[in-house]
């Protein structure tokens, strides 16, 4: 196949990186490795981890669409309240992690609804499901990238004068050579007052295999126990409180062991939930479906996703290990979260002092599966590229930046903003928390330091392993797959490369006004009170 813009992997950066090249009337070929788009908000399972700030600005235009394109799929078709379907700022779930807690299966239609008209217009190919296998080079340039079928091994090969690497891992990057970096950098490379002393490459977050339930009252779904459920039930780092399957975990900004809460389908004045705030109540923290938000009995129960402390897998990471590892890996992460929803059918502790929720049934429609776990692991760190320009945490850090904010790049191609939030890791570490300014995306981080027509479209630019802690989540990897795209539309139309853009102050220029009038914004407005 060929294509103006190959875009492998079609996570939210990818698919933003084929819309943006679609709509400069560019040949796109966009593949995924799971049967469905989206990438963390859909195949992964994970509400968007957004910024305060998100509902006035601070994303870009095609995001925001995005959002409300999610919004008006529950107008048009879901038996809303009238008062639900009269908020402007719509919240399905009425969950507590974001402004918008939506099914992923309604993501997931949203997204292929906006990719429909260019696939009908023939100006994009949709492959799923591929994943790269192969890919071929020539001096600094890729030549082409082969992809395999996940089910039928089926190999197709895809040329185009810019490919986009937006898979979950920055799987193109050992393949077509580029060079890029794993887990902690050390303090002696990056300076970083979070860093440890050495390098350690095969440390990295935990990943978790998050999974969707409601709640039947005096019904019984319990699960087959898994074989290896006593494995993981006494499961405990030396760093945890307690067994991980247990409601007391980590305070992530202070370490403090802190006591959690589950009550399925509370009332407003239950007392085991008044009062809690945050992920204190776990019900509440991740509802993607409230029974509040639609007519009265069209619900039987608030539909959630368990995307918990008590599932974050820390035995290996997923790449950057032979197959036969990675493999178990995976299948371990999977394990592990079919274990706990058996251990919360059976054995969690109740508010009541009893035990056990058999009522929890799980939602495989809701997320595209035979069994209510989600089509992929929610992967929170990937392969990173060596950049030009690499951000680090005394670039973004609050305690490092106090009220100058983070650096301010000359070069900007969009914004974000989010704790530094490290999940515990494979090689032992527990959560770092660090608070971040609102920060920019530098051109120089999305840039290789030798392969010229290669660029990160996800969350594999450049960043260390503590600064992709606030630069991983939704609406900053959408901004990074437009930039991207956007960039390579503007190096075909201008017979430049993208290396020449940056280091040319008219050009860059040039790129940035495109950016902005495509509705990427690349600065702030004054912000106060954060």
């Amino acid at each position: 196949m060929t294509a103006d813009i190959a875009v492998i992997g079609g996570g939210l950066g990818g698919v933003a990186a084929a819309l943006a090249a679609a709509r400069r009337g560019l040949r796109v070929v966009l593949t995924e490795e799971n049967d469905w788009v989206g990438g963390q908000l859909t195949s992964q399972g994970t509400p968007p981890d957004e910024h305060p700030w998100i509902e006035q600005f601070g994303c870009t235009a095609s995001y925001r669409a995005l959002r409300e394109g999610i919004r008006a799929h529950y107008r048009r078709w879901y038996p809303l309240t009238p008062a639900a379907s009269a908020d402007r700022r719509l919240n399905p779930g009425k969950g507590r992690v974001s402004a918008l807690c939506a099914e992923p299966s309604a993501a997931h239609a949203v997204l292929m609804a906006m990719l429909a008209p260019h696939r009908a217009l023939g100006r994009l190919d949709l492959r799923l499901p591929y994943h790269p296998v192969a890919a071929t080079t020539e001096g600094d340039r890729v030549t082409g990238v082969t992809l395999a079928h996940r089910d039928s091994g089926e190999r197709v090969t895809v040329t185009a004068p810019y490919v986009l690497d937006a898979t979950e891992t920055g799987a193109l990057l050992p393949l077509t050579g580029t060079e890029y970096v794993t887990g902690f950098e050390s303090h002696e490379d990056t300076g970083e007052p979070s860093a440890p002393d050495e390098r350690q490459p095969l440390n990295m977050q935990a990943v978790s295999w998050c999974f969707a339930v409601e709640h039947l009252a005096g019904e019984d779904h319990t699960v087959d126990k898994p074989e290896d459920y006593a494995f993981w039930r006494d499961y405990r780092p030396d760093y945890w409180p307690d067994r991980m399957f247990g409601l007391l975990a980590p305070k992530p900004q202070t370490l403090a062991t802190t006591a959690r809460v589950l009550l399925p389908n509370p009332g407003p004045d239950e007392p085991a939930t008044r009062g809690l705030a945050g992920d204190l109540d776990l019900w509440a923290f991740r509802r993607i479906l409230s029974r509040d938000t639609f007519a009265p009995g069209a619900l039987a129960s608030d539909v959630i996703i368990v995307n918990w402390p008590m599932i974050d897998y820390v035995e290996g990471p997923l790449f950057e290990v032979d197959d036969e590892e990675a493999a178990r890996h995976r299948d371990g992460a999977r394990r592990m979260s079919r274990s706990f929803l058996y251990w919360m059918q059976t054995e969690m502790p109740r508010p009541d002092g009893g035990t056990g929720w058999p009522g929890l049934r799980p939602r495989p429609d809701v997320v595209g599966t035979a069994d209510g776990l989600c089509q992929a692991p929610y992967i929170r760190e990937s392969r990173r590229i060596l950049a030009e320009h690499t951000v680090t945490e005394q670039e973004v850090s609050l305690a490092v930046r106090g009220e100058r904010g983070a650096v301010r790049h000359p070069d900007s191609i969009g914004i974000g903003s989010y704790r530094i939030d490290l999940h515990p890791s494979t090689g032992g570490d527990n959560y770092i928390d660090v608070a971040a300014a609102p920060f920019q995306i530098p051109l120089g981080a999305l840039l290789p330091r030798r392969t010229r027509n290669l660029l990160p479209a996800a969350k594999n630019i450049g960043t260390t392993h503590i600064t992709n802690g606030c630069y991983r989540l939704h609406p900053v990897e959408w901004n990074v797959g437009e930039a991207a795209a956007l960039l390579a539309a503007h190096c075909l139309a201008h017979g430049v490369t993208p290396h020449q853009v940056r280091a040319d102050d008219r050009r860059l220029e040039d790129f940035r006004r495109e950016l902005a009038a495509e509705g990427v914004e690349l600065s702030w407005p004054e912000v106060r009170g954060w």
